[in-house]
């Protein structure tokens, strides 16, 4: 009997053995994922809105000039990389990646652009409540224009350089037309630039998205290209990127004057970017996943 229980004991052993190597191999098997999930990413929107927001008011204003120099450094680059190419495609490509580069450099850093916080910052109000304060109004407002200065800050500093090529201006000036093409069609035309709008928020908003979820330099830097090249080669209308471009074309181009590029086209793409970007990327994943989400969000309401 002694020596039957004990061949029972050592199978036992044997068995336990066995379970641990596999759960080992299993462990092998399956490496640690290399990108967040839909839920991880709008969690983690939320945290960075909330950072941002309790920001001091002076590093706020130095990542939004900074944010907005990097505009108007892929704007830049946007052109170079195009120019001369006269195959359509490739044209698109180029002037897409060269853009890109501003783009990486703004969430990369964490530097503070408008139409990325038109993502983050509702992403956070849509996960807690009672939040609609003024701080809020005037935090977007303060992004905003000092994404304008510092824009307008490098075109300044760019033209005193005497840098860029007659070549390159004759090819800039083509692309001032396309972002103005609009301005001819009235009123038509002001809220073919809103919707046009949307649907450049709602890119870039992605671009937020896949950069986020990505957990290494080369994956944020691909998934901030894709959807860049995606909004520049449908002249989607993008306030931010649009401020890189007429900061430059106010200096270089007299062919049209700065409140026509305010009026015709910053007014209008600027409100279709809220629109996109909060609630096309922001609302719309916020309520798919709001039962997965696990934030920590709504623990400090005494603090805003």
């Amino acid at each position: 009997m002694r020596k039957q229980e004990e061949t029972v004991e050592e199978n036992e052993d044997n068995e336990n053995k066995e379970i641990d190597n596999t759960s080992n191999y299993s462990q092998l098997d399956r490496p640690d994922r290399q990108f967040y999930i839909p839920s991880q990413i709008i969690d983690e929107f939320g945290e960075k809105g909330r950072d941002h927001l309790n920001q001091a008011i002076g590093g706020r204003l130095l990542l939004a000039l900074t944010a907005g120099s990097f505009m108007t450094f892929g704007a830049i680059f946007s052109v170079l990389l195009a120019e001369g190419v006269e195959t359509m495609g490739v044209y698109h490509l180029l002037s897409g990646l060269g853009f890109a580069a501003g783009y990486a450099m703004v969430f990369i850093s964490g530097a503070l652009l408008f139409t990325e916080i038109n993502v983050l910052l509702p992403s956070y109000l849509f996960n807690k409540a009672n939040l609609m304060k003024v701080n809020i109004y005037k935090f977007w407002a303060s992004a905003y224009i000092g994404n304008i200065l510092g824009a307008f800050m490098v075109a300044v500093l760019i033209q005193m350089s005497g840098s860029l090529s007659p070549e390159f201006y004759t090819e800039f000036s083509s692309y001032l037309d396309k972002k103005m093409k609009f301005m001819d069609h009235g009123v038509t035309g002001w809220f073919e630039v809103l919707v046009s709008g949307i649907l450049a928020n709602w890119l870039i908003g992605m671009a937020a998205f896949l950069t986020t979820a990505a957990r290494d330099i080369t994956g944020k830097i691909l998934g901030t290209t894709l959807p860049v090249i995606l909004f520049v080669a449908g002249n989607f209308q993008h306030s931010a990127a649009n401020m890189g471009y007429f900061s430059l074309g106010v200096l270089a181009s007299d062919k049209y004057t700065w409140y026509e590029y305010i009026l015709f086209n910053l007014i209008p793409a600027s409100i279709g970017n809220l629109i996109g970007g909060g609630i096309l990327v922001s609302l719309l994943f916020s309520y798919a996943y709001k039962e997965e989400i696990q934030t920590s969000l709504g623990q400090n309401n005494n603090k805003k």
